[in-house]
């Protein structure tokens, strides 16, 4: 076991986990942020995507060791004094949700694409948001969503 002292959500955790552990592992299990979820354990689904210096990461992938030089933002790291982003807002406008389980993966890969370019086309919210998976099947409303927030969240 080592000691990690990791950048999340803002503030500074200290974990001991070995080094080859999960950044998801990590969140779920020993600091109890359990919104980032664990889908296929593979990196396909997106279930886990957490941001590391702004971008997008699927969190199964990525080791504690390699993750404790980064700022880490979960899902619980986007709202501010219970305020949502303008995208989480806007999946709430949009219905875009219907189980919940993508959703918080779904809401970290679109904030990682609006900071990268903010006013996407619907082919490019389409092409980036295609690797998170939807059981559910929700997708004209994550899109939606998507394009919502790119707007000022004007419908």
């Amino acid at each position: 076991m080592t000691e990690f002292v990791l950048q999340v959500n803002g503030a500074s955790m200290r974990v001991e986990a070995p080094a080859e552990e999960s950044l998801l592992s990590v969140l779920r299990y020993r600091l109890n942020l359990t919104g980032t979820k664990y889908g296929c354990g593979e990196g396909e689904c997106g279930a886990c995507t957490v941001l590391l210096n702004g971008k997008a990461y699927r969190s199964c992938r990525v080791s504690v060791a390699a993750a404790a030089n980064a700022g880490i933002t979960t899902i619980e790291g986007l709202e501010r004094h219970g305020v949502l982003t303008p995208v989480q807002q806007a999946f709430v406008d949009e219905g875009a949700m219907q189980c919940g389980y993508c959703t918080s993966g779904m809401i970290v890969e679109a904030t990682a694409l609006l900071e990268e370019n903010p006013q996407p086309t619907e082919e490019q919210i389409v092409a980036r948001m295609n690797g998170n998976v939807c059981r559910c099947g929700t997708y004209p409303r994550i899109v939606a969503a998507v394009r919502r927030a790119a707007e000022g969240g004007r419908a």
